[in-house]
């Protein structure tokens, strides 16, 4: 008898299995099975070859700057308070204020604080300042898969984390260290906790929580609160009485407190605000000539470049499949957070990105469009039918979108170069971490630098630096490593972005005495052709750019000597180093 009941129970849910095979599972263990191969997925594509691509956009102003927790990254039209208030500059004793170190003069600190401690542990390497960007876009793809369920369904939060798992654009900002990988995670976290307030006001408290670490990595996390807003003003009135929302936004208060204490800090100290909040209000800043990533051109120019900058950096397929859910979806939280995330598109521009913030939202309504709506749609159009084959036909037919959302990103984001054409098999996302040589470069100095120290270093324009390379030096002498007098003199087109990661890094966290070819031949005039010799330097690197002309001086000293030739993964030849021993 136990036994008949068995089988007419699977014959039960055999008869009732939804339309699509991923629905059919017979225990919460095949959940966790699909959920499980989907975050391994992920994981692969987001973890395998991070460190390939170079570091040539803002991911390196944030890795420079969080490896040794010091707001200063060379920008001559941008300088920082603590070149403001350095001794040497002031020209006498002025101490850099305390509460320089709470914050950074362009941004809120949490994602320098975590890749700090990630180069801390790491190494100070392109796959440490990365990391943690690929793990947050990891637990995204989990978070994705948790919003779905709480808002649609088990299949629907799986299928829309199987598509995030493996979409281009989430990949890509999952393999940089830009602050939107951060951005992503905290605004998806607080997003479930709120949905969960929602039913359950105890998570209004850890709403707050997750707020406050949202507005600690970046301010278009504030974002969130005219959505959440809305929400409570349309469906839940009652909890504006609720003494635990404003718990919860007392905490985010507190947790954003030290970017608050900077503010009102720098205010007293030169009349107005960082970077960012400044601009938004309009103040003068005479420290700030420049305004890098604010030349977003009229709200016409981000209109017009709205929809060519989201082909640019999704799949055409992706898009597609997001097209056609827009007709399905039916859901006030998604439409508010398209909305209003449209809008700060539409302020700040839609750059690349920016438009990132977009992409676990599509998941999700692709994700409920699938579920039964979608492939009831294609049925409908006679691509699949609804009866019994109709399972084998949808389930193959999203395998096969799933390969190709699979093969579009490795293609552009883990290939060291994508074959095919664009945008139908290539994306011009691929040149925000584009292999042109650099790694290789910088693969080639440590190689040469390992084991040693420098034995010569050179005065910095500021003291804080001076006390930095300090204490670099002071470690590697306890690590008992070989004083190497060496010198380095670079030439050619070098984009800013890697001589900080590659060069600066070397000279200002580890002391190497490294100079453009023009200083090198100023101070040849300036003291004598001796001075290098005199100064105790026997051997020296001469790196040219391949891409450059050198002038007449470099050649003469470079000419009788054979260069070491470094390439790119293609094979073409990037930059020669010429190595001179006991010179």
């Amino acid at each position: 008898m136990p036994e008949r009941r068995y089988r007419a129970e699977n014959q039960n849910i055999n008869k009732d299995c939804h339309p699509n095979p991923f629905h059919c599972y017979n225990s919460n263990q095949m959940k966790r099975y699909w959920l499980f191969a989907i975050l391994l997925l992920a994981a692969a594509l987001r973890l395998y070859g991070l460190d390939r691509g170079d570091t040539v956009n803002d991911e390196v102003f944030y890795a420079f700057r969080g490896l040794g927790w010091i707001d200063y990254d060379r920008a001559e039209t941008q300088r920082t308070p603590l070149e403001w208030w350095d001794s040497r500059a002031t020209g006498g004793q002025t101490s850099i204020p305390w509460w320089t170190k709470l914050s950074f003069h362009d941004h809120p600190p949490l994602v320098f604080a975590v890749q700090n401690v990630f180069m801390r542990i790491f190494g100070d390497s392109t796959f440490a300042e990365r990391l943690p960007s690929a793990l947050l876009g990891i637990a995204t793809v989990y978070l994705v898969y948790l919003i779905g369920l709480l808002l649609f369904s088990e299949f629907a939060g799986l299928a829309a984390a199987a598509f995030l798992a493996v979409t281009l654009n989430n990949i890509y900002i999952s393999r940089v260290g830009m602050q939107e990988a951060y951005v992503i995670f905290f605004m998806l976290s607080a997003s479930y906790l709120f949905l969960k307030a929602v039913k359950n006001d105890n998570y209004l408290i850890w709403t707050g929580v997750a707020l406050g670490f949202g507005f600690l990595t970046k301010y278009n996390a504030f974002i969130l609160v005219p959505i959440f807003l809305v929400y409570l003003a349309i469906y839940k009135r009652d909890y504006f009485l609720n003494k635990k929302l404003w718990l919860g936004a007392l905490i985010a208060f507190l947790i954003f407190s030290p970017v608050i204490i900077y503010n009102i800090m720098m205010y007293r100290a030169v009349g107005h605000f960082d970077f960012q909040i400044s601009y938004v209000l309009g103040q003068d800043r005479p420290e700030w000539p420049s305004q890098p990533g604010k030349e977003i051109g009229t709200l016409a120019d981000r209109l017009k470049n709205f929809i060519p900058r989201l082909i640019a950096t999704n799949s055409w397929m992706f898009l597609g499949l997001f097209a056609v859910s827009l007709i399905f979806l039916r859901n006030s939280f998604l439409f508010l957070t398209f909305g209003f995330l449209v809008l700060l598109l539409m302020l700040i521009g839609p750059s690349y990105r920016f438009l990132t913030m977009l992409t676990p939202w599509m998941a999700l309504s692709v994700g409920r469009a699938a579920d039964h709506r979608l492939f009831a749609f294609l049925a409908w159009l006679g691509v699949a039918q609804r009866q019994t084959r109709s399972k084998a036909i949808l389930g193959g037919l999203m395998f096969a979108i799933l390969l190709f959302e699979f093969f579009y990103s490795y293609n552009n984001q883990i290939a060291y170069y994508p074959k095919g054409s664009q945008p139908w098999l290539s994306s011009k996302v691929r040149y925000e971490n584009y292999n042109w040589g650099y790694n290789e470069l910088e693969d080639y100095l440590n190689k040469e630098f390992l084991s040693k120290m420098p034995a010569l270093t050179f005065v910095n324009r500021y003291q804080f630096l001076d006390d930095l390379q300090d204490r670099a030096l002071k470690k590697a002498r306890a690590k008992k490593l070989e004083p190497y007098p060496a010198l380095l003199v670079y030439y050619g087109n070098i984009d800013e972005g890697p001589k900080l990661w590659i060069l600066e890094k070397l000279h200002i966290y580890h002391g190497w005495p490294i100079i453009a070819f023009d200083t090198y031949e100023q101070f040849l005039l300036d003291e004598g052709r001796d001075y290098y010799k005199k100064s105790g330097f026997k051997d020296y690197y001469f790196i040219e750019a391949a891409n450059s002309v050198a002038p007449p001086e470099f050649r003469k000293i470079i000419e009788k000597t054979e260069p070491v030739l470094i390439k790119n993964p293609r094979g073409d030849i990037v930059f020669k180093v010429y190595k001179f021993e006991n010179w």
